[in-house]
């Protein structure tokens, strides 16, 4: 979806998306840019456990949702 091109017709789909649609679409690409996060963090650092891997997600995500407020 990130490389589709947003075309008249692909806007008009995207504004005849319910709530709950949009709702869904948002929550599927959160948790797509978390795992692609852990993806990175996997790469960059692979003598890391998976559990320290969700510990630096997590701690990136909060640290930028704490940014936001």
């Amino acid at each position: 979806m990130l490389t589709d091109e947003l075309t008249p017709e692909r806007i008009a789909e995207l504004r005849s998306m319910t709530p709950e649609q949009k709702w869904r679409a948002a929550e599927r690409l959160y948790w797509d840019v978390r795992r692609t996060k852990a993806v990175e963090l996997h790469t960059e650092h692979p003598d890391w456990s998976e559990q320290e891997v969700q510990a630096e997600v997590r701690r990136v995500f909060l640290a930028e949702a704490m940014k936001q407020s």
